[in-house]
């Protein structure tokens, strides 16, 4: 159900929506756009491939977000009340298309099932290893990673800024943890940043992050034009990854560090 590798630094870098797969009997009941996967985090593990060398933990999704949300609450209960937001199994695009044929929609039981079979696994084992680091070391930081296409008239109006951190208003990560973060993001000028303003954390960084508990989380949701192409085939841009990759590094190193205080 994901890919993962442990690491032996207390970082857990999390990619839920970079999944690609969709299993063939629920991809013929889908619609030609719903099989584009223009949703999907694309080349998320890519971008984030240095954090191996820093000795993070990776765990990333193989399944596309359509087959169910690893980011929204098992009860399904909404991220932001009064706002228009995708649920735990989506039913339409980002774009507001069906992502099912006529008829063709799951039941509840099968929400039920596509639950325990494709959601439960990747959160069992993203708290193992969050348990496993916070017994070694003490305390651990979850960095959630995500992107989105930088404009979606569906979620917010105009261009997105380019770096958008989440930590659930400042509950899922100490105060000091989030402003080292913050800094890096700063002290540069080439991306636009945010801290907590249309996202501020998907269910993973809300349910995770306890940082009286020792596990602070963090969300970060990029505008996928700092790093490859928004329209189909959504290429991978080497020349942008570039670019933006040092800002990554010293962002997750400001989180470590700031974690070891």
């Amino acid at each position: 159900m994901f890919t993962f590798t442990p690491g032996t630094v207390p970082l857990l870098v999390s990619f839920p929506h970079a999944g690609t797969e969709i299993p063939g009997a629920i991809a013929a009941r889908m619609t030609p756009e719903a099989l584009q996967r223009a949703d999907v985090d694309w080349h998320l593990p890519q971008l984030y491939a240095f954090a191996h060398a820093m000795g993070a933990s990776t765990i990333a999704a193989r399944f596309a977000r359509h087959v169910i949300d690893l980011n929204r609450p098992p009860e399904d209960t909404s991220l932001y009340p009064g706002q228009d937001v995708t649920g735990l199994l989506p039913l339409d695009t980002f774009r507001k298309q069906p992502l099912y044929r006529p008829g063709q929609a799951p039941d509840a039981a099968e929400v039920q099932e596509r639950r325990a079979v494709y959601w439960q696994p990747y959160h069992d084992r993203l708290r193992a290893e969050l348990e496993r680091l916070r017994k070694e070391h003490g305390s651990v930081v979850l960095w959630d990673a995500h992107s989105i296409a930088s404009r979606m008239p569906r979620f917010f109006d105009g261009k997105l800024p380019d770096l958008n951190l989440g930590s659930a208003d400042g509950r899922a990560c100490a105060p000091a943890l989030q402003a080292a973060v913050e800094v890096e993001m700063a002290a540069q000028t080439q991306f636009t940043h945010i801290s907590n303003g249309r996202f501020k954390g998907g269910h993973i960084t809300r349910h995770y992050g306890q940082p009286s508990s020792g596990i602070h989380a963090l969300q970060l949701e990029m505008c996928q034009s700092t790093y490859m192409d928004e329209a189909a085939p959504f290429g991978y841009r080497s020349d942008l990854a570039e670019k933006v990759q040092p800002l990554l590094r010293r962002m997750l190193n400001a989180a470590l560090q700031a974690h070891a205080r």
